[in-house]
């Protein structure tokens, strides 16, 4: 009877813990679109919803050559950003790359690969007061045996 008993207690937690990690996987979710929407509609209210001011991401960037130089870019220059993009001085390519990937989610952590125009970034997340906010970004050019749309691999030297 007390092995029933202790049977029938998990039975009991399990839909919670399937909640709680469906809710965790909307949330992450939904922070990862703030951070690519905040950038491909030059909004700025939803990183600030979405990213932490401490944030710090580093990249690679392809030039024509093909040779990657790196780069950051730390909480205002996100912000400087979005502002180029609602001023009309960086546009969203018509049909940009919108893709999420949750890649892992833990009680108080979670890591997302985001694919945008610019490349693919791989966002680190952590829940703070209760939301998700990215605090690290480590991005890279689209690389160039990716699909169709991706640049041109420059001639081997």
């Amino acid at each position: 009877m007390r092995r029933h008993l202790g049977f029938f207690c998990l039975l009991l937690l399990l839909p919670a813990g399937i909640l709680a990690q469906a809710r965790d996987t909307a949330g992450v979710r939904a922070a990862a679109a703030d951070y690519l929407d905040g950038f491909y509609e030059g909004d700025s209210t939803k990183h600030v919803r979405s990213i932490h001011p401490s944030v710090y991401k580093y990249g690679f960037s392809r030039s024509s050559t093909g040779e990657y130089r790196g780069m950051q870019m730390q909480w205002p220059g996100f912000h400087a950003f979005a502002n180029r993009v609602k001023a009309g001085q960086v546009k969203t390519p018509p049909n940009a790359p919108h893709v999420i990937e949750v890649l892992d989610i833990a009680d108080q952590t979670a890591a997302v690969k985001v694919t945008a125009w610019w490349g693919i970034d791989y966002l680190l997340m952590a829940r703070t007061d209760g939301r998700w906010m990215t605090y690290h970004v480590m991005w890279q050019s689209p690389p160039c045996f990716a699909a169709a749309n991706a640049p041109a691999c420059p001639p081997a030297r």
